[in-house]
């Protein structure tokens, strides 16, 4: 007897823990739609991660506007049909941060980099450049030297300069100054200095005056003597912020070199602080506009504009800091409810300024593939049109598809100003790159960027870092027309851009109406409307 209670031992316990685990156990779940039981409304909207296409569309923090009219318009459309809503996934690719800094107080108004001006110099000239007392003076061997550097604030150039050589008796050189407008060929200022033209003799510097210009009203380089260069690249002023890039280079005329001095042992006047010298390693104008040593073999006389106005914004620049940091804070909290609410947004770690788009992009690259299964993935901008199923459609026809794969309009054009403009790259063309309104990518590059987006180096744009990027890996392109890049409209177009939110409306508006928003019989009468408003 005892050994069969030996033996049933185990199995009763077993029966008793069974028992004990179906009483612990949750009911069963109700069918889809039978109420807060249902467990799949404990997860996101995009739970189903696997996906043919996935969309990702940069938008600033501030362009809830264009956000939301996509929202009414493709992605309303996309969402409702019954066989594109399961196969595509679109999201806002958004910084998590905003600048701290205000527009006004920033040194571009592409960047978060604060200007910083302190104790401006003003209401008199001011040398650029200078020699310390016991600083020799001889002739060097170089004959072509040059020095960037970046006007922050407006400044007026009254004079350029040679330096002074303490063995001549008198001046007995030959140099020449030019001023140079950015991409331009043709000198804006040239000074000529010469043994019977040698201008006025300042400290240890020889001086000619030059036709006075405000800088940087005006854009542009400068070349001195045996060439020096200097770059003009847009205007700061309170509530602008924009700045001038430029290169001074002395070129002798001589056999022998210039008077010149390494940037270390010269001392910089930047007027308390709206100049500031661009050495190499902060990152050297293009090469194309650079000629011989970086070094200085002069000089040139500056005054600061618009004085009164500078200080009645460096006065209120805290009170405009409070106020800016407060409307942030409102910012998050408006964007944390529209995440919320649209389920449609990824916040990237990144500080949401242009010159940070590539960072975004980078950094969704890597979301999606942590968070999401796909084939291809297809990037636009909050102020684009885009129709996803001449996108669909075109990828059928042409069997657009596989891996190593980067479909859009293909461009490689540099520019060297304003918001385009481009300091890091030193090439006049840049390696193809597809036009930033709408190109598709499939998931192995997608793969590849995201796993080497900690190397990667980004540049003034995202749309020229992918093609620099991808130049690494020699992609198979496929160069498409209807991806346009410029403001225009174009029958069976995949993409637009630079609309505002009504112009969007206006387009799908007839997109519905007649399957084409540029030839339809409704267009007359609204591209009147259009006309008017633009």
């Amino acid at each position: 007897m005892r050994n069969w209670l030996v033996l049933l031992c185990p199995c009763v316990l077993g029966a008793a823990l069974h028992l004990w685990l179906r009483l612990r156990s949750p009911p069963p779940a109700r069918a889809s739609g039978a109420g807060p039981a249902d467990q799949t409304a404990l997860f996101p909207q995009w739970k189903s991660n696997r996906y043919d296409v996935v969309v990702g569309v940069l938008s600033a923090r501030n362009n809830r506007e264009l956000r939301n009219v996509i929202r009414n318009t493709w992605l309303k459309h996309l969402l409702a049909h019954p066989a594109l809503s399961q196969r595509v996934l679109v999201k806002f690719i958004i910084g998590a941060r905003g600048c701290e800094v205000p527009v006004e107080d920033r040194e571009d108004p592409y960047s978060c980099r604060l200007l910083n001006i302190t104790s401006p110099v003003l209401n008199q000239e001011i040398e650029a450049f200078s020699l310390s007392e016991d600083a020799s003076s001889g002739l060097s061997e170089d004959r072509v030297v040059s020095v960037s550097f970046r006007v922050l604030y407006p400044i007026v150039i009254t004079s350029l300069g040679v330096f002074y050589d303490a063995s001549d008796a008198g001046f007995q050189r030959n140099v020449t100054v030019k001023l140079y407008q950015a991409e331009q060929e043709e000198a804006l200022f040239v000074a000529r200095f010469s043994p019977p033209s040698c201008g006025v003799q300042v400290n240890k510097l020889w001086y000619k005056p030059v036709e006075q210009f405000i800088l940087p009203e005006v854009q542009g380089t400068m070349k001195t003597g045996a060439g020096a260069v200097l770059h003009r690249v847009g205007a700061c002023c309170p509530g602008q912020s924009q700045s001038f890039e430029g290169t001074i280079v002395w070129e002798s005329q001589d056999l022998h070199g210039l008077v010149s001095r390494n940037l270390h042992k010269v001392a910089v006047n930047d007027g308390g602080g709206v100049l500031r010298v661009i050495t190499a390693g902060e990152g050297l104008l293009p090469h194309e506009f650079l000629e011989g040593v970086e070094g200085v073999a002069g000089g040139f006389i500056y005054t600061i504009q618009e004085g009164d106005a500078l200080l009645r914004s460096l006065h209120s620049r805290p009170q405009r800091m409070v106020t800016h940091l407060r409307g942030l804070r409102e910012e998050d909290a408006l964007l944390e409810e529209e995440g919320r609410a649209h389920d449609d947004i990824v916040f990237v770690d990144v500080v949401d300024t242009y010159r940070n788009v590539p960072a975004k992009l980078l950094s969704f690259y890597r979301w999606t593939m942590e968070t999401t299964s796909f084939r291809l993935l297809l990037k636009t901008d909050d102020d684009c049109y885009i129709d996803l199923e001449a996108v669909f459609n075109r990828i059928a026809q042409k069997n657009l598809d596989g891996p190593n794969f980067w479909w859009g309009k293909l461009n490689w054009a540099v520019d060297r100003t304003g918001k385009w403009q481009e300091l890091e790259y030193p090439s006049p063309a840049y390696p193809a790159f597809a036009c930033g309104s709408g190109y598709v990518i499939s998931r192995d590059i997608v793969d590849w960027l995201a796993s080497n987006s900690g190397r990667l180096k980004t540049y003034q744009g995202e749309d020229v870092s992918m093609g620099i990027w991808m130049a690494a890996i020699g992609p198979r392109r496929h160069q498409d027309s209807l991806w346009l890049c410029e403001k225009t409209c174009e029958a069976g177009m995949l993409s637009s851009p630079q609309y505002s939110p009504r112009e969007l409306s206006q387009l799908w508006e007839l997109k519905e109406l007649c399957g084409d928003p540029c030839q339809c019989e409704a267009r007359s009468q609204t591209t009147e409307v259009l006309t008017r408003e633009l």
